[in-house]
């Protein structure tokens, strides 16, 4: 895989956000399942990056004297990913990766304790609202599905009707599911597509409103903070609705495409724009501030964590920022003066930041003092696979998907 270069976006991440699609639905036809007999032994931790420095090690468990930690389990898995962030969760004791079979692994061990046959759409999220688990159906029958993450049982399925195909959830709050679907025509072709919310009592349609002639139902990231849903989508379009009742708060075009990724925080939305961060009021759109990246660099991902936003840009500085501000809290180069790549997500598990690249021969998983950004360790499985790192954390472990391997490293 090329690297992502400067101011653009590697050939990988393209195919990834356009993973909802049916060609790669068909590419992620026929993976066999993994059972807990299959079971690989407990991996050692990776080498250090090439060129890195010795870090200093610190509070928050891993590795001893800045090594990689051992992995506690390590398993096979049947996973399907696109390298999105929500397709590894972990929740109510389990972990999971979105595949097919969809399989749900003991937490503690690693063993599999259920497993869904038909799994999940190729590229559909794993998403967690109020105690559930919905998946878009990998039947392709126009349902949503609500299951007990804890024991794979289905609790809940909301229907389109059959005048709309591949219905996708992108978000869920406590009252109401909200799903993406393409409108068909009579000849069973589609050039349109809807946003609709379902309730998560019932399953029925609260409401739906059709997208405009040009916008794509791939490649589309939401979340839903009060009365506001946020999506953006290849199309440069940063959209706000109202979740009661559909209608359209405000849109504009965003400066330059961001593949879709932006965060949530207490009524703003925060969207990396080149080299800009600009953060916008959900209630209409207004500027409220913005953080410039350094010289020839441009920011990545971001995502609040903690009540602390954190960013990285193509120079591999991680940034540690007030979301309500934009104002700095920590800036670290660690992870550039260690040889390690670009960081792409983040979770906290104890005293520990933990995130997670896209693939290369120096990523993997690296851990952050919170507090500080100091670098505590690093892991990499060696496998050299294709596919981008994922992580996920209950509180007591940090979970690192790479591939079809699934680690469970001591936080």
């Amino acid at each position: 895989m090329a690297k992502t270069t400067v101011g653009g976006a590697s050939r990988r991440r393209v195919l990834r956000l356009a993973g909802g699609g049916l060609a790669l639905a068909a590419l992620g036809a026929g993976a066999a399942g993994c059972r807990e007999d299959d079971a690989d032994g407990p991996a050692a931790g990776g080498d250090k990056p090439a060129g890195s420095k010795e870090p200093s090690t610190g509070g928050g468990g891993g590795g001893e004297d800045g090594k990689a930690p051992k992995a506690l389990w390590s398993q096979s898995v049947p996973a399907e990913t696109y390298g999105d962030n929500d397709e590894l969760v972990a929740v109510a004791g389990m972990v999971i990766a979105s595949g097919s079979p969809l399989s749900a692994r003991d937490a503690a061990t690693g063993k599999e304790r259920w497993s869904l046959p038909d799994g999940v759409a190729p590229g559909a999220p794993l998403l967690l609202g109020d105690g559930t688990l919905y998946l878009a159906s990998g039947k392709y029958d126009g349902t949503v599905s609500g299951y007990d993450p804890a024991s794979g049982k289905e609790t809940w399925q909301g229907r389109l009707g059959k005048e709309y195909r591949q219905p996708r959830p992108i978000a869920v709050d406590a009252r109401q599911v909200y799903v993406v679907a393409e409108i068909l025509e009579e000849d069973n072709s589609s050039h349109t597509n809807l946003i609709a919310a379902l309730d998560a009592g019932s399953g029925k349609i609260v409401w739906s409103e059709q997208r405009d002639l040009g916008t794509e139902q791939n490649g589309v990231h939401a979340a839903v903070q009060g009365r506001h849903l946020v999506y953006t989508d290849f199309k440069k379009n940063l959209t706000v609705r109202d979740t009661s009742t559909g209608r359209q708060v405000w849109t504009q075009k965003t400066e330059k495409t961001n593949y879709g990724f932006f965060t949530v925080h207490e009524g703003l939305v925060i969207v990396p724009q080149g080299d800009r961060l600009h953060a916008y009021a959900l209630a209409d759109g207004a500027r409220k501030w913005t953080v410039k990246a350094g010289h020839l660099t441009t920011f990545k991902e971001p995502a609040v964590v903690d009540g602390v936003l954190h960013i990285a840009d193509s120079a591999r500085t991680v940034r540690a920022l007030d979301p309500a501000t934009g104002k700095e809290i920590w800036q670290s180069k660690a992870l550039a003066e260690a040889g390690f790549q670009v960081p792409r997500q983040y979770v906290k598990a104890g005293k520990l930041l933990c995130i997670a690249t896209d693939l290369d021969k120096d990523g993997g998983v690296a851990a952050l003092d919170a507090a500080t950004g100091e670098l505590r360790w690093t892991f990499n499985d060696g496998t050299g696979d294709h596919h981008s790192w994922l992580v996920a954390t209950d509180g007591k472990r940090v979970f690192a998907l790479h591939g079809k391997k699934l680690h469970a490293l001591p936080v």
